[in-house]
């Protein structure tokens, strides 16, 4: 852990020894790629970012703790989720590998318009009860490259399976590797906001920094429920019109309230500008541009709310030639060489989606050492991270080897909440929140405005 640990504390430009105090078994993530101490390492920054900002606000700095254990089961967190103790399928039918006339192809298709495009790109029937043997014959007839482009010009989500090599060469990839881990940049002038005196209590640095979470899937509601946990009133806003999965929702909304608004509604987009006045911080996590014409580009964020903090999450990374791209963990996986280190005869995957969560730890640092910085230096921030670019990251790590996982019982990982079981948050500050305040609530349920400071 310790490599990645100070690597990430220096991109983010944090202060002091990266020191945390680590547990637990050396190896708990069964892989050939260093995931296990990867994961570790967003974890621990973040927790060294919450207690730096802590000392901000007052507190003395308290220490930070990392249990392998814990990482392991939150970074698994989909698959430990019980309600009414049943599990939810983490992956549809149509999100798995498939064999091209020349390699394998990764399709994603865990949405209902997302697996429509695909069917469609491929020549398709959409109401197909079992797509399945379909899709292979299709698939198996074409070019992984035609098959990326098809699906992609079609508005859906499908990528070839790549060597690291290969996507060392591609475009893409040669772009993203010679960008830094993370980007934390000043944007703009505006005072320092300076804290009160902490409250009595529970450490919470984010307490009363008020969160706009426009974020979807897995990295960014990680990283705003990760901001949640630690105090911060995080509101997380979605059009009605795109679909939700249930089940996801309810693993990654802990700590959070959720409410639905429609921007291309004027009342509603009325009610989002009276959120965005008087929000802290404002996350995203479509893909770049997706927001603009609402007026929601970083720099237009900086221009007409001096002070504000942005952060942006991407799958590909916010330039380049696939910028404009969908993605997902597992479609970056396949691209940039992790699916094909992990495989055997065919292309694998990592224990976990790890790209997803390190990159949602990695963003909840880099906010928290955005508010640390405002409040004694001011102006305004934003914050970059993407997936492929934590990919990178991951697959220069020294290799695992062959260092078995250790198996251990995760219940003491787990917490019950009502009908449901989750993961307990694994980042861990001396006198901090050991769960979240509230569970979930179900997905668009809140009213869009914010809590009382």
């Amino acid at each position: 852990m310790d490599g990645f640990l100070s690597e990430a504390w220096a991109a983010l430009g944090g202060t002091g020894d990266p020191a945390v105090a680590r547990s637990g078994p050396e190896v708990t993530l069964p892989a050939r790629l260093p995931v296990s101490a990867m994961a570790e390492a967003t974890v621990g920054a973040a927790g060294l970012a919450a207690a730096e900002l802590a000392e901000t606000r007052g507190w003395p700095r308290p220490g930070v703790r990392v249990d392998g254990r814990a990482v392991a089961v939150a970074f698994a967190g989909e698959r430990h989720l019980r309600i009414d103790g049943r599990t939810e399928p983490s992956f549809a039918p149509l999100s798995r590998f498939w064999r091209a006339s020349d390699g394998w192809v990764r399709t994603h298709g865990n949405y209902p318009h997302h697996r429509k495009r695909l069917l469609r790109a491929l020549g398709l029937d959409v109401s197909l009860d079992d797509p399945v043997p379909a899709v292979r014959e299709a698939i198996a007839g074409a070019p992984a490259a035609e098959v990326e482009e098809a699906v992609y010009a079609a508005g859906g989500l499908a990528v070839a399976v790549r060597s690291a090599a290969e996507w060392a060469a591609h475009p893409q990839g040669a772009h993203v590797a010679g960008l830094p881990l993370l980007r934390l940049t000043r944007n703009g002038d505006a005072p320092a906001r300076p804290f009160g005196p902490p409250p009595a209590g529970t450490v919470l640095p984010m307490a009363g920094v008020r969160v706009l979470d426009l974020t979807r899937m897995i990295a960014g509601p990680v990283g705003t429920r990760t901001l949640a946990l630690l105090g911060a009133d995080v509101l997380r806003v979605d059009s009605p019109r795109l679909p939700e999965i249930p089940a996801q929702h309810l693993e990654t909304g802990a700590g959070k309230r959720s409410t639905l608004l429609d921007l291309d509604d004027r009342h509603d987009r009325a009610r989002f500008g009276e959120l965005l006045r008087d929000a802290d911080v404002v996350v995203t996590g479509y893909r770049p541009g997706a927001l603009d014409r609402h007026g929601l580009s970083p720099h237009a964020l900086a221009a007409g709310h001096p002070g504000l903090i942005v952060a942006s999450l991407s799958a590909w990374g916010a330039t380049g030639p696939w910028a404009g791209r969908r993605g997902f963990d597992s479609l970056v996986q396949a691209a940039s060489g992790i699916a094909v280190a992990e495989g055997d005869d065919g292309p694998g995957a990592l224990p976990v989606q790890a790209l997803d969560h390190g990159t949602g730890y990695l963003l909840a640092a880099a906010v928290m050492r955005a508010v640390a910085r405002r409040a004694v230096e001011g102006g305004g921030w934003h914050a970059e991270l993407s997936l492929a670019r934590t990919a990178a990251w991951l697959l220069g790590g020294t290799p695992a080897g062959t260092a078995e996982a250790a198996a251990f019982d995760p219940s003491p990982y787990l917490v019950e909440e009502g009908r449901i079981v989750r993961a307990l948050p694994p980042v861990d500050l001396d006198g901090g929140p050991r769960t979240w305040a509230d569970p979930a609530t179900p997905w668009g349920s809140d009213s869009p405005a914010w809590r009382p400071r």
